[in-house]
């Protein structure tokens, strides 16, 4: 009998550390389907509607990769950069079930019973002229965030977890004008020069929202733990010219997130319900998306250290082979997520939870997947980024 209650009790040990080191996978994949990557660039001015939806009806072979490097890396977790917001039912329903639901190449298909989507600013048409060219067209550069059709670059958050909608909080129509010193582009003058003309008039910045697509906090429950999932898709600091307009936009969407997460900075945030302040000092979170900033470099300097360098944010800094071996003379290739070698994807835990390991998806010549790297158009222009928190 005393044999047997110090084995049970062994058991219960071996049994409860096994539970409280399960670890939860969570990932950002920017998934390039949006019309940049089906339509001939001469022809996207003429898109008014996302071609995602019949792409996903006919078996496409890039969207079948993207699936397959997903069912490879099987992330609990997993933010979805551009994939275009549309219909459910016509959109990440579909990709859920003819493509993740489906075995590709092989491999055990995945479900994700939890998912979130929400509208962005991509492609939504403003009335004004914002990259002075002389032409309001309320499309690509005119749009809100550029874009050449409403939903366009959209997200989503696909999750074993279950997702607490009710409580997630969305920013999608948060004015730039009301951030607290945030940026303010100037005209420049033929010499290149900046002058003291504001770049946006008064009228544009009273409708101007800060996100190019949105910024959301979306609690997922594991256990008993609430982790936030913050979420975003910052323009990239570039396609502008010396006022800089998207550089500077660029680091104020990531200030927001940064102020979202310091008490006192936080006071001047309002949601789209009009709910005013940031995250509770004790709240544990991850940030996940492509930021479209790497250390070092941007439109403005210090963009992505806001984070990075946050006292409540953990780096893992994930790496590959790949990365390191598509630009042997880079130094620090091997922390690279996109194609065009930068860091710009990323997935940071705040400092309260454990990381067990974490990577980039970009396998070398010889491993499985490589094909998916190698091959154009084969997945995606950037590589999947995870980490794995100890639950």
């Amino acid at each position: 009998m005393r044999f047997n209650f110090f084995l049970l009790a062994a058991l219960f040990m071996v049994s409860s550390t096994s539970f409280a080191s399960d670890r939860v996978r969570i990932a950002t994949f920017n998934v390039s389907m949006d019309a940049s990557n089906y339509v001939d660039y001469e022809q996207l001015p003429t898109v008014t509607e996302s071609p995602v939806p019949a792409q996903l009806a006919n078996g496409n072979e890039q969207i079948a990769g993207i699936a397959e490097i997903l069912q490879r890396v099987r992330p609990d977790i997993v933010l979805l950069n551009e994939f275009d917001y549309v219909e459910r039912e016509r959109g990440i329903d579909v990709f859920l079930r003819d493509y993740l639901g489906a075995s590709q190449n092989g491999l055990q298909p995945l479900e994700y019973p939890y998912v979130y989507t929400a509208p962005v600013n991509t492609g939504v048409p403003s009335a004004f002229d914002l990259n002075r060219d002389g032409e309001a067209t309320g499309r690509g550069n005119d749009a809100w965030g550029f874009g050449w059709y409403p939903g366009q670059y959209g997200m989503v958050i696909l999750s074993k977890y279950p997702l607490a909608i009710d409580d997630a909080r969305t920013f999608q129509h948060f004015l730039w004008r009301d951030m607290p010193g945030h940026h303010v582009p100037k005209v420049p003058n033929e010499a290149g020069e900046l002058t003291a003309e504001n770049w946006y008039s008064d009228e544009v910045m009273a409708q101007f929202p800060l996100s190019s697509k949105s910024y959301w906090d979306v609690p997922v429950q594991v256990g008993e733990r609430r982790i936030h999932l913050l979420a975003a898709h910052p323009t990239p600091p570039s396609f502008d010219g010396p006022e800089n307009r998207n550089g500077m936009k660029n680091f104020d969407e990531i200030r927001l997130i940064r102020d979202y997460l310091t008490p006192g900075a936080d006071n001047y945030i309002y949601d789209d319900d009009g709910v005013r302040g940031g995250l509770a000092a004790d709240a544990a979170f991850v940030i996940l998306g492509d930021l479209n900033a790497a250390p070092g470099a941007g439109g403005v300097d210090g963009a992505i250290e806001q984070l990075l360098e946050h006292p409540r944010v953990k780096d893992p800094a994930p790496t590959s082979k790949g990365g390191k071996r598509h630009s042997p003379d880079i130094d620090g290739a091997e922390y690279h997520t996109a194609a065009w070698r930068k860091r710009v994807d990323y997935v940071l835990p705040s400092t309260d939870l454990t990381v067990n390991d974490a990577g980039v998806f970009w396998p070398i010549k010889g491993q499985q997947g490589y094909r998916l790297m190698a091959e154009r158009g084969a997945s995606s222009d950037h590589r999947l980024v995870w980490v794995d928190i100890e639950i």
